[in-house]
Parts: structure tokens; C-alpha cells; sequence
């Protein structure tokens, strides 16, 4: 997944290297999602997906959303279908903290927009 520039920081300077190596050296340009029963995607690097026909752009995963780790055991390649579908119920909890926030911070000045404005007394 593209890396949003707000944590670009975060993730080990030669990030673009540790990646290319889990995705071509490793997984030799194929998604290495596994299914319960053992089978494996098919999706390869620049092909059209073979569930959603769509050009497969492998990315590195990170298994456990840290994106400061770079182990390679921490790490796999998979076409975008997988790695949303690994990260979906994570982006489903930063997404309703996000609404948190939003709604905390709406109400916090909703009240100040319902209290007069006070009014320089001149004279």
C-alpha cells in the first residue's frame, strides 16, 4: 500500500530495498497469501489478478501493523485484495477512532457556538 507521507518517517531509511528484497528475491513476484487450506494465490506482479482481474501490484504487509519493524519474518508480499483484506478489521479501528476524535472535537466547539458572543461595551 503506498506509504501516506504523514508516516513516511516511521518506516527504516532503506525501506524500499527491504521490501524489494521480501517481494522479488523472496517471493519471486508472487503473492504469498495462503489460504487456511494450504493453497497460495496465483496473483504475480503486473498480471491481471485472477479473482478481480485487476493489474497486481504486490506490497510488503506488515503482520503486525508496525510499520518501524522490518524483519523479514514480520513481513510478506501480497497483492493488494489480501493485504486489505489482512488490514481491513485494523483500518475499521483507526477509521471509528478517527470519528471519535472528529465527533469529541465538533462537540467541544458546538457549545461555544450556541453561548452569545459577547459584545465590546463602548463608551
Amino acid at each position: 500500500m503506498p506509504i501516506r507521507s504523514e508516516r513516511k518517517g516511521l518506516y527504516p531509511r532503506n525501506w524500499r530495498e527491504i521490501s524489494l528484497r521480501i517481494r522479488r528475491d523472496r517471493a519471486g513476484w508472487r503473492c504469498e497469501w495462503c489460504e487456511p487450506d494450504g493453497r497460495r494465490c496465483e496473483a504475480m506482479q503486473g498480471q491481471p489478478h485472477p479473482v478481480t482481474g485487476s493489474k497486481v501490484v504486490l506490497t510488503t504487509a506488515h503482520l503486525d501493523h508496525d510499520e518501524t519493524h522490518a524483519d523479514p519474518e514480520r513481513l510478506r508480499a501480497w497483492c493488494q485484495l489480501h493485504h486489505l483484506r489482512f488490514d481491513s478489521e485494523h483500518h475499521r479501528r483507526n477509521a471509528a477512532e478517527t470519528r471519535r476524535r472528529k465527533m469529541a472535537t465538533a462537540e467541544l466547539f458546538a457549545g461555544a457556538a450556541d453561548e452569545p458572543a459577547e459584545v465590546p461595551h463602548a463608551g
